[in-house]
C-alpha cells in the first residue's frame, strides 16, 4: 500500500511514518500543506491520502479543503482526515463528497496502532471508518435525520457500521448473534430506503443516509 501523509506537525508527521513503515505501508510522500497535498497525489496515485483538517497557512480547514479538491482530481481517491477535535462541517464536507473511502479519526486514535492501522487499511480498500465521537455529534446536527425510524438496537448496529466493523465483529460487540446482525442491517437498510445488500457500497451509502448526506 502507497499512502501520501499531509500534516504540518514534523513529529506527528514522521511518528505516522514510522508507524505505517512497521505496518509494511510506503509513504511515498509526506507533505505539510494544502498545495502540497494536491501536487502529491496528482504525482503518485496513492491508494491512501491521510490528511490533517488544520495546516498552514491559517490552519483552518486547509487541509479538508484540500482534500475535497484531491478527491475531485484523482476520483475515488481514499481519504482518512484526521483532526484535533470533532470538526462537524468539515466532516460533512467530505463524507457528502463520496461513499467510498473516506474516514475521520481524532488524532488520539492514532496511540491504538492496531485500531489506526485497520482504519487505514479499510478506508483504502474503499471502506469507511468513522470516530465514533465524530458520529455521535453528527447524528445530534443532521437535520432531519431518520433516527427515529430506528430503534434503539438499529441505531447501535449502525453506529458500528460506520466505523467499518463487519457484520461478525458488530454481532461479537453487541454479544448477539450473526443472523440477528444481519437482520438489524436488513431494516437498516430498508427504513432509510435503500435495497438491501451486504456490499460495502451500501454499508457506506447507509452511514451517509443516516446523517442526511446521502
Amino acid at each position: 500500500m502507497r499512502v501520501v501523509i499531509a500534516e504540518d506537525s514534523v513529529l506527528l508527521r514522521v511518528g505516522v511514518q514510522r508507524l505505517l513503515a512497521d505496518e509494511g505501508i510506503e509513504t511515498v510522500a509526506a507533505v505539510e500543506d494544502g498545495d502540497a497535498l494536491l501536487a502529491a497525489v496528482e504525482e503518485h496515485r496513492p491508494d491512501l491520502a491521510l490528511v490533517d483538517v488544520r495546516m498552514p497557512p491559517t490552519f483552518t480547514d486547509e487541509g479538508l479543503r484540500a482534500a475535497i479538491e484531491a478527491r475531485k482530481r484523482v476520483p475515488d481517491l481514499p481519504v482518512l482526515v484526521l483532526s484535533q477535535y470533532v470538526e462537524e462541517r468539515y466532516a460533512v464536507e467530505l463524507l457528502a463528497g463520496g461513499s467510498t473511502g473516506i474516514g475521520y479519526l481524532l488524532k488520539e486514535r492514532v496511540a491504538d496502532v492496531a485500531e489506526f492501522v485497520a482504519a487505514v487499511r479499510r478506508v483504502a480498500e474503499g471502506g469507511t471508518s468513522i470516530d465514533h465521537e465524530v458520529m455521535m455529534q453528527l447524528m445530534v446536527r443532521a437535520r432531519r435525520n431518520p433516527v427515529d425510524a430506528l430503534t434503539q438496537r438499529e441505531r447501535e448496529v449502525l453506529g458500528l457500521m460506520a466505523q467499518g466493523l463487519s457484520n461478525g465483529a458488530i454481532a461479537a460487540s453487541l454479544v448477539v448473534s450473526d443472523g440477528a446482525v444481519e437482520k438489524h442491517v436488513g431494516n437498516i437498510f430498508a427504513k432509510l430506503g435503500l435495497e438491501p445488500s451486504t456490499s460495502e457500497h451500501r454499508r457506506v451509502r447507509a452511514v451517509l443516509a443516516f446523517l442526511n448526506l446521502a
